[in-house]
């Protein structure tokens, strides 16, 4: 059995390959996304991105941030060998929307803004308000686990090499030309 600290950093690559692959995924192919949630309406990429590239003198960090960021400067970086290694999501399901920023490294969530509720009084609607609260904390959590399985499953299977990695070569080169 592995050491924890050894798996983690054997490993520890994946989470940025996921993000990575979250962002080609959101841009290609939604259907694959709305899988995971029946109620999904969208999720799109936020107003920060960090990538990291790995380079034989060190690592390189590129972070593009702000609302009307244009995102070529993280195609190039990919182009180049990076994996993204955080990223904000915007996601929206049902009549609500989550926004979140998500650490490749660990999965982590930060900076989670959750969709607005109703006043909340003391009282008998107590209860109900807690287990909305509980609910709307526990939904953008259940939408990353199913992702990442499906993630996980794709990249242990002979479609990662032979169709998934092809096209996300594909994406970067023709979507960096755009």
């Amino acid at each position: 059995m592995l050491d924890i600290a050894v798996a983690y950093n054997r490993y520890r690559f994946l989470g940025n390959e996921f993000l990575t692959w979250l962002w080609f995924a959101i841009e290609n192919d939604m259907e694959k996304i709305r899988q995971c949630d029946a109620e999904l309406l969208d999720l799109d990429v936020g107003n920060r991105m960090v990538l990291e590239n790995k380079l034989a003198n060190g690592k390189e960090n590129i972070t593009i941030k702000g609302d009307a960021a244009g995102m070529e400067e993280a195609l190039l970086a990919l182009s180049k060998g990076a994996l993204i290694t955080d990223m904000h999501l915007v996601y929206k399901s049902g009549s609500a929307e989550w926004q979140f920023a998500v650490k490749g490294e660990s999965l982590s969530f930060s900076g989670l803004k959750l969709p607005e509720t109703g006043p909340m009084e003391a009282g008998e609607e107590m209860e109900g308000i807690i287990l909305e609260k509980i609910f709307l904390y526990e939904k953008p959590f259940r939408l990353l686990d199913t992702l990442y399985q499906q993630f996980i499953k794709l990249r242990l299977s002979e479609k990662w090499n032979t169709q998934t990695l092809p096209a996300m070569k594909k994406w970067i080169v023709s979507a960096k030309r755009e």
